[in-house]
């Protein structure tokens, strides 16, 4: 990234936690309180509400719906019937309540509510492989080389960080959650691993789905988890005096955290599906996708702030994400496999955040790092399963595509019922405004209450690093 011409308020960057960051330490608990020496302690640090651009927020949240691999525009959200043989998938197109605005035949569902969201046909960005491109549209990382980590933080570990210094916060749930989050191409780089998600991992819709270290029942585990706070308590006897930086208030801040994790009857409840009807898990959908957002729902209804999840596993098809080469996936049948259970599950996102009056608080964000190629491609597929013929036989697909690709945008207190941009006959480039990951992510931030045109964090090297650079929010999503 660099600088922006704008003077941006600079943050600087967290001491990093050591081999128990803060997320291992909210799962783990409070076992290693006892045994943790003066560096140990000192290696925690407190970050302070003296930053603008986090002061006087609103309690925004935002689920962002990952589909990693990347989704075909084409076969989805912006048809091109007329294309040719070539380009043009199998599927026909529908309108949709928003006049002009048309779906391929897979997304019945989504097309009939188009009023309560805003389709982007005009997102672009620089990167052809899954590591580069997702580190663009999340991070802004401008790099088109494929690198093992990020470089820069996430938009999600950000507004984690900004918002974690101001002040202490209402809710007993983690700021930041992911239920099988996407981690393999981002994360918290130079802020650190204090800032990534509470991860849940597993299939929501089963039957022995829990989530563990929350909400702990047992009267004598309580008891115990008390005796060990007290401990390291009466161990702190350290002269405060020599605590100037206030990594000791720090560790009793993160102790009453993961305390309140461990603890608080309302965090258990916040994750425990059961407690929703049956008849709102069936609206969502009885698989993994559907009950994934319906916890995505609960979780920000509760008190999270930033929440992440990806659509990926055995609902993909053989590869189990939506990366649909030819070797990979007949493409059309991987689409049709995952369709129903896709459209399902976002639409009853939709619907559920505006009938519980959340639609002005919580922004949904449903995309990927690219689309796929407008021209389908044929290649032998490697493999027989799931939207996948046997190994050898010759079927369609389409590849990495960064040149043009659609995301779903909800709630947020946007203006919706619309679509913005286009993209040429084929569906190959944006002919109409183009929107890059800079403008993706400041429009996230903007909902957050950060300026992220205003805001710079220190790197590694104490190098004052704007959260967003060249992008602006995309004003027809947020002018009301």
């Amino acid at each position: 990234m660099s600088h922006s011409n704008h003077s941006p308020i600079f943050c600087p960057g967290p001491l990093k936690f050591g081999p128990t960051g803060r997320r291992s330490f909210l799962q783990t608990g409070l076992a290693g309180f006892a045994s943790l020496s003066l560096p140990g302690i000192l290696k925690l640090r407190s970050l302070q509400a003296n930053d603008s651009a986090s002061a006087n927020r609103e309690k925004t949240a935002v689920i962002m719906v990952w589909k990693p691999g990347g989704c075909s525009h084409i076969d989805t959200y912006d048809p091109k019937p007329n294309s040719g043989s070539e380009y043009a998938g199998p599927f026909s197109t529908i309108a949709t309540k928003v006049p002009g605005l048309n779906f391929t035949e897979l997304l019945p569902r989504q097309a009939a509510i188009a009023d309560k969201f805003t389709i982007l046909r005009s997102m672009k960005q620089t990167a052809g492989g899954h590591p580069a491109g997702s580190m663009q549209l999340l991070s802004g990382d401008p790099d088109t080389r494929d690198k093992p980590k990020p470089r820069y933080p996430d938009w999600m570990t950000v507004a984690n960080y900004l918002r974690a210094k101001s002040g202490p916060r209402q809710s007993p749930l983690p700021m930041y959650v992911g239920v099988n989050p996407p981690l393999e191409y981002n994360g918290p780089a130079y802020l650190g691993d204090a800032y990534s998600p509470f991860t849940v991992s597993g299939d929501p819709n089963a039957p022995t789905f829990s989530v563990p270290n929350i909400g702990l029942s047992d009267a004598g585990e309580v008891r115990r988890l008390d005796r060990r706070a007290s401990l390291r308590k009466n161990i702190d006897t350290l002269d405060r005096a020599v605590d100037q930086l206030g990594e000791l208030a720090a560790l009793d801040e993160f102790e009453a955290q993961a305390m309140t994790l461990l603890t608080n009857p309302k965090t258990k409840e916040a994750f425990d599906l059961s407690k929703e009807d049956d008849r709102t898990r069936d609206r969502y959908g009885r698989n993994s996708w559907g009950q994934q957002l319906l916890l995505a729902r609960r979780l920000v209804e509760a008190g999270v702030e930033v929440m992440t999840t990806s659509l990926s596993g055995p609902l993909c098809g053989r590869v189990q994400n939506w990366d649909d080469h030819a070797v990979n996936h007949n493409v059309f049948e991987a689409l049709r496999f995952r369709a129903a259970a896709y459209d399902q599950a976002v639409t009853a996102l939709i619907e559920d955040i505006h009938e519980r009056g959340l639609d002005k608080r919580v922004l949904v964000v449903v995309t990927g790092e690219f689309g796929r190629t407008p021209k389908i491609e044929h290649s032998p597929s490697t493999g027989a399963g799931d939207a996948s013929a046997p190994s050898g036989t010759v079927q369609p697909g389409r590849d990495h595509w960064p040149r043009a690709f659609s995301n779903l945008w909800a709630g947020g207190g946007m203006d919706h019922g619309k679509f913005i941009g286009a993209t040429d006959k084929r569906g190959e480039d944006v002919t109409e405004r183009m929107c890059g990951p800079g403008d993706f992510l400041a429009t996230i931030y903007h909902h957050l209450g950060i300026d992220s045109s205003t805001v710079a964090i220190q790197d590694f090297n104490g190098r004052p690093t704007p959260i967003v650079d060249h992008g602006k929010p995309i004003q027809e999503l947020i002018r009301g």
